[in-house]
């Protein structure tokens, strides 16, 4: 298949905007779908890290979605020449809070786009660049890649990645046992419409997969989530994120890290049953 995404280049810099105001009713949710013992912010009072994906949702209609469920049109990526997608990570940097009641304006840019060969075929990963605003000034940049890929030929498995071994010993270390409950109530708070992480004949027929496939940020959440207990009361200042293989609901997976030798840091990975490494984290701490 020979792919030409010179045309996706030309498109490089679509700018779209989008505003939203930051009420606890997700919040709650977001409580209840991790069983976590945090308290919801009262107005005025910041979020969590990672909490800003309750809000600013696509809003794509019925007539925009692939067979997949994700929009394939109506959001600030052209459309792209291959129908499989993926979370690939993030790198965030937190330049002020996002608080309840906050009204929030968000632009998206459409920043970058690389043909690359990976261990399972070609890959078009993607790159926009959002930044949130609130009534105090710029609050948090992320730069979100997303991995496409060529369809799965009927009847055959996706290829599964095995990365690198986790480092042993690490102070920091959770155990996650994901469900399709927990996923699609995560799915619901993040209107995520993406059929692998609720619909399971789909996700193993069409998809190839073994299980339905935990979100990227739903992972990613759970590394905010044991960073900031681990390192409390600390603030994260920059966090960056790299997917190396996906997680599924067919088994737990472990979330592990450790404080970097100065102390202003962390690195933190989610580990595959296998001990593997599904992904890699950064992070910088005042």
């Amino acid at each position: 298949m020979t792919i030409d995404i010179e045309p996706l280049r030309k498109q490089l810099g679509r700018k779209i905007e989008d505003e939203d105001v930051v009420t606890q009713a997700p919040i709650k949710a977001m409580i209840a779908t991790f069983d976590r013992p945090d308290k919801v912010p009262a107005e005025g009072e910041p979020i969590m890290p990672g909490w800003h994906l309750l809000y600013l949702h696509s809003h794509a209609r019925p007539s925009q979605l692939g067979k997949d469920g994700a929009a394939v049109t109506g959001g600030v990526l052209p459309e792209i020449p291959m129908p499989r997608r993926m979370y690939a990570g993030s790198t965030f940097t937190f330049d002020g809070d996002i608080r309840v009641g906050d009204r929030l304006r968000r632009e998206i840019e459409f920043s970058d786009v690389q043909l690359r060969e990976g261990s399972t075929g070609a890959l078009i990963v993607t790159t926009q660049t959002r930044r949130i605003y609130t009534p105090r000034g710029l609050a948090l940049t992320e730069a979100a890649s997303t991995v496409f890929r060529e369809e799965v030929k009927a009847g055959a498995k996706a290829g599964v990645p095995v990365r690198d071994a986790v480092p042993t010993g690490l102070p920091w270390k959770r155990t996650i046992t994901p469900n399709s409950v927990m996923l699609f109530r995560y799915s619901a708070i993040t209107f995520n419409p993406h059929r692998i992480h609720y619909d399971k004949p789909y996700c193993m027929e069409v998809e190839g997969y073994p299980g339905l496939v935990v979100h990227g940020p739903f992972a990613q959440q759970c590394l905010f989530d044991l960073l900031r207990d681990s390192m409390p009361g600390r603030r994260i200042r920059t966090f960056t994120v790299r997917a190396r293989a996906p997680l599924f609901d067919t088994a737990p997976f472990d979330v592990v890290g450790r404080p970097t030798a100065d102390g202003k840091g962390a690195e933190l990975w989610t580990v595959t049953p296998k001990g593997t490494i599904a992904a890699q984290a950064t992070a910088t701490l005042d």
